[in-house]
């Protein structure tokens, strides 16, 4: 990262290189004059700190909106159904054929579900919810939105998760929202409910989570991100009550087309003398 905000005009990263504070302090008069973020989320790097370098920074929303809400239903329907254990005694070779008790789960159809941040992912996490499964949709956010379909702003988190089969965390990285769920949150989760986290690993207390989880407090969880990504602790995966993937929010050609299209445009705007389009 060093040599690349010194020998480079323009730097294209990605989630996992960490532009800190401490990287750019030791760049006193870096060549490079933007990063052109290879995503939406930039809690990787310093804003900040870039800017007091004399480096934008952009980024790529837009492109991510539908590929990741269509994450948070799949963690939804996964976790509430009981797929990825239901998937996991079938490979084992343990099924020992159908019967009415067999495995039940949450019924996700007409139950009600809790958006911590109402912005574009959260906003279609709503819209799938509300007109695919007929849902009752119950939000948190900074502002009030206004959406073609039912959604009920409530004035803080925990009145948002206090009756909510489901919660999903959809709200942007960084210090400002960093464990923003933790004990509190989880105390004030229904005992059935299923928390999901499609925004960033380090917005989840992930000791909280694991304890909530061990102990019953909630029903179950969807990560699709982890606080200290890669690593994901021993404890998590071996919970049955979790559903578990590698990151996969953006993960589909077409979007990741996508987002590198935006990248380049960025860029190209810089080069030609133009604002990029997606500063941050």
């Amino acid at each position: 990262m060093l040599l690349a905000l010194r020998d480079y005009d323009i730097v294209l990263p990605t989630l996992g290189d960490l532009f800190s504070q401490e990287i750019f302090k030791k760049i006193e008069t870096p060549k490079c004059k933007l990063l052109a973020n290879f995503g939406v989320g930039y809690n990787h790097i310093d804003v900040n700190a870039a800017k007091s370098r004399g480096i934008l920074v952009s980024n790529t929303p837009g492109a991510v909106t539908d590929a990741t809400a269509d994450i948070a239903l799949t963690l939804m329907l996964m976790t509430a159904r009981r797929a990825g254990e239901g998937e996991r005694l079938l490979r084992a070779g343990q099924w020992q054929g159908w019967h009415p008790t067999q495995m039940l789960g949450l019924h996700m159809s007409g139950k009600t579900v809790a958006i911590i941040g109402m912005g574009r992912i959260g906003e279609a996490i709503a819209r799938r919810c509300h007109f695919g499964f007929g849902m009752q949709v119950v939000y948190a956010s900074r502002s009030e939105k206004q959406m073609d379909f039912p959604a009920t702003q409530l004035l803080s988190v925990k009145e948002a998760v206090a009756h909510a089969d489901f919660v999903v965390a959809a709200v942007p990285g960084g210090a400002t929202t960093k464990h923003l769920v933790g004990q509190d949150l989880f105390a004030s989760m229904p005992s059935h409910s299923i928390f999901v986290n499609i925004s960033r690993g380090d917005v989840v207390d992930e000791a909280a989570l694991i304890a909530a989880l061990q102990t019953g407090q909630i029903g179950g969880a969807g990560l699709d991100v982890y606080e200290l990504e890669p690593v994901v602790p021993d404890a998590l995966v071996q919970l049955e009550n979790v559903t578990l993937l590698p990151h996969l929010g953006t993960a589909s050609l077409e979007v990741r087309t996508g987002m590198g299209d935006i990248a380049l445009k960025n860029i190209q705007d810089f080069i030609e003398g133009r604002s990029p389009m997606n500063l941050v």
